[in-house]
């Protein structure tokens, strides 16, 4: 009997998947969603809309999209995965020549019904990919020259692509998460040391460049990390947002001002409240105490996506759910350290927690392959 007739044979058929779910996984990420439904009829004034109402329903719709994915067998996703990325990765050519334009960035296609970002479905496609690869190529070749040039092919394309609408933000969470598939799955970690020189000499000839005609940043991007370096040198222009933002998170203390009861933002001094900067919210209601909270749901998540892969004899379920998971925490990394001032802001929004419809979306389907991985593992 071959290993897929065994996982066939050994996993549940039909609605009989439903009691196989990772329920604890379903609840947690609910338990999150909620926590953004109530900060979003908080900065809306206590109103669920225009924000609130519009999430809820993306949530049932993610949950929905969660569901359909995970009762679809693990290996029709595997022989899927480089045919997800082909198709990720000719959205993002799309969106050079029929993306629609917001906030100075071409990032988005306009369905009519929803704006698409195709850079949050390569997240997950190139997670997929890199999974299918590691899987079909033998273990003593993973370190080799020949078949590490592929994966970081795979990961520099769509990273290129994301830079020049500009979205910095997505742009590194891209490249992270694809380097974090290629040390998952055993490759040698010399080559990481190569990478983080060479890394090392690229920041030096990006702050070379500045104010040059070959000039490799945008000059908002450089503002950017001027004000992650001293937000006080312009505490009403590029220093603004981050100020605001550890007023707010300061003014909470431990406790919080309570629900509602935010200054900074019922007034509208912090920025980009319902999205980027929501943390910051939650920090100025809830306290000390509401951000720990938030970011225990978070850990357990990551912490249920480590044992599920571990609990997994599959080589491509596995490194899948660990791409997910640790995709997963870098949304949420990057996002709390940005509006912390522990990190320049890049843009990312807080997972489940920020509003917005492809993030939801795409990130609900991720964790629809984590479920179908689970459910379809050898028993």
């Amino acid at each position: 009997m071959s290993y897929l007739e065994y996982t066939v044979k050994t996993t549940p058929s039909g609605w009989r998947k439903v009691l196989y779910f990772n329920w604890s996984i379903v609840v947690l990420l609910t338990a999150v969603a909620g926590v953004g439904f109530l900060m979003l009829y908080s900065v809306a004034g206590g109103s669920l809309s225009p924000w609130a109402e519009p999430q809820m329903k993306r949530y049932i719709l993610g949950l929905i999209v969660m569901f359909v994915v995970a009762l679809v067998p693990i290996w029709i996703w595997r022989n899927m995965a480089f045919v997800a990325y082909l198709g990720a990765f000719a959205l993002l050519v799309a969106v050079e020549f029929i993306g629609s334009v917001g906030m100075g960035a071409q990032r988005w296609i306009d369905l009519g019904f929803m704006q698409l970002q195709p850079s949050e479905l390569m997240k997950i496609a190139l997670v997929m990919a890199l999974a299918a690869y590691y899987d079909w190529l033998p273990l003593k070749k993973t370190s080799r020259p020949f078949w590490v040039l592929l994966p970081i092919v795979l990961i520099i394309l769509p990273t290129g692509l994301v830079l020049t609408q500009p979205d910095l933000g997505t742009a590194i969470l891209l490249l992270i998460a694809g380097g974090l598939m290629m040390f998952l799955a055993g490759v040698h970690w010399a080559y990481f040391g190569l990478v983080i020189a060479a890394g090392a000499a690229g920041i030096s000839t990006i702050f070379k460049s500045r104010g040059t005609d070959w000039q490799l940043l945008k000059d908002y991007q450089f503002r950017r990390i001027d004000t992650f370096l001293d937000p006080s040198t312009d505490p009403l222009g590029a220093g603004y947002h981050i100020t605001q933002a550890k007023i707010a998170m300061g003014s909470g203390g431990w406790t919080g001002r309570g629900f509602m009861q935010g200054t900074q933002s019922r007034l509208n001094f912090l920025p980009e409240k319902h999205t980027d900067f929501i943390f910051n919210t939650l920090a100025e209601e809830f306290g000390f105490v509401g951000g720990m909270s938030l970011l225990a749901l978070y850990v357990l998540v990551l912490v249920f996506c480590i044992v599920a892969a571990l609990q997994n004899r599959d080589r491509f379920s596995s490194l899948l759910i660990l791409g997910v998971g640790l995709t997963f925490f870098l949304f949420f990394a990057v996002n709390m350290s940005m509006v912390m001032g522990l990190a320049p802001v890049v843009g990312v929004p807080l997972p489940l927690v920020s509003y917005g419809g492809s993030a939801m979306l795409v990130l609900m389907a991720a964790f629809g392959l984590v479920q179908s991985a689970h459910i379809h593992r050898p028993r």
